[in-house]
């Protein structure tokens, strides 16, 4: 039986002319000033994890040009390494290490609304004329109401409507 299995693969030609090539190793070219960036992120202490991480891959890919090894190495799977390699060839190496843009809907808040919501919690409701020493989520909220119907950023009153509501029933 077993000798019938070997001879009709044979016969067939399936096995016999397929088959594997070698890998084909991607080539990174990373310039002595990129190397150097890489090289200071993948030391730091306080950069995002994410970004230690992809620079240690390209380090070390470069020094070993193999996604299984460099995955074990670091305990990540050998894809992960291949699509930060890739990610490198497209962009550059630098622009590898940070975060692809997520969907979603943009935010309806703008920086510079939340810069000011900020500031004023930052302040002290008595400079503002209020006879309370600190701010309560309730008076902030309601002077930023008051203050964003000049403004024009109904996003801003919205939210904080929706947060006092909160605020308020979890005291109950």
């Amino acid at each position: 039986m077993l000798t019938w299995l070997v001879a009709s693969l044979l016969d067939s030609g399936t096995r016999t002319e397929v088959m594997a090539g070698w890998r084909q190793a991607i080539e990174l070219a990373i310039g002595e000033e990129d190397l150097a960036t890489l090289g200071a992120v993948a030391r730091s202490r306080t950069e995002p994890a994410g970004r230690v991480e992809r620079a240690k891959m390209l380090v070390a890919y470069r020094e070993d040009p193999s996604f299984f090894a460099v995955g074990q190495a670091m305990g990540v799977h050998h894809q992960t390494v291949q699509r930060c390699v890739e990610r490198a060839l497209a962009y550059g190496p630098i622009a590898a290490l940070d975060d692809r843009p997520r969907p979603g809907r943009e935010p309806t808040i703008t920086a510079a609304a939340k810069a000011w919501v900020v500031n004023l919690a930052c302040r002290k409701a008595k400079e503002l004329g209020y006879p309370h020493e600190f701010w309560t989520t309730r008076l902030l909220a309601r002077h930023v109401r008051c203050m964003d119907r000049e403004g024009g950023t109904p996003a801003l009153a919205s939210l904080l409507r929706a947060r006092c509501a909160t605020s308020s029933m979890s005291r109950r």
